[in-house]
């Protein structure tokens, strides 16, 4: 069973998909219909990307008679969040250790 990074590494890797997530990040709640219109594919496809993005948790469906309304879980990446910060904190001990071996090798 893959980790929740990779599940979300995944997911975010389509550039369709990824602008999807990005626009309900930033504009809010939003329908098939008006995300469609905004994302150069049609409706299937755009369904097709949200289905991909709520089952890995990055977006959350409320039905409104008959239409759709989706809006962004950012709490759904905090796994990329901490793995960022290990991340983060790894590159910056070997820059560390890479400054302290140039200063010895100066002297």
């Amino acid at each position: 069973m893959p980790n929740a990074h990779d599940v979300l590494f995944t997911t975010l890797a389509d550039p369709t998909r990824r602008a999807i997530f990005e626009r309900l990040c930033r504009d809010g709640e939003q329908t098939v219909g008006a995300l469609t219109a905004q994302a150069g594919v049609s409706q299937p496809a755009v369904s097709k990307h949200l289905g991909v993005l709520r089952r890995a948790g990055l977006v959350r469906d409320r039905h409104e008679g008959r239409q759709t309304h989706y809006s962004a879980q950012l709490a759904a990446l905090s796994p990329l969040v901490d793995w960022t910060k290990q991340m983060n904190a790894f590159w910056e001990s070997r820059f560390d250790d890479l400054e302290n071996l140039l200063k010895r090798m100066d002297q």
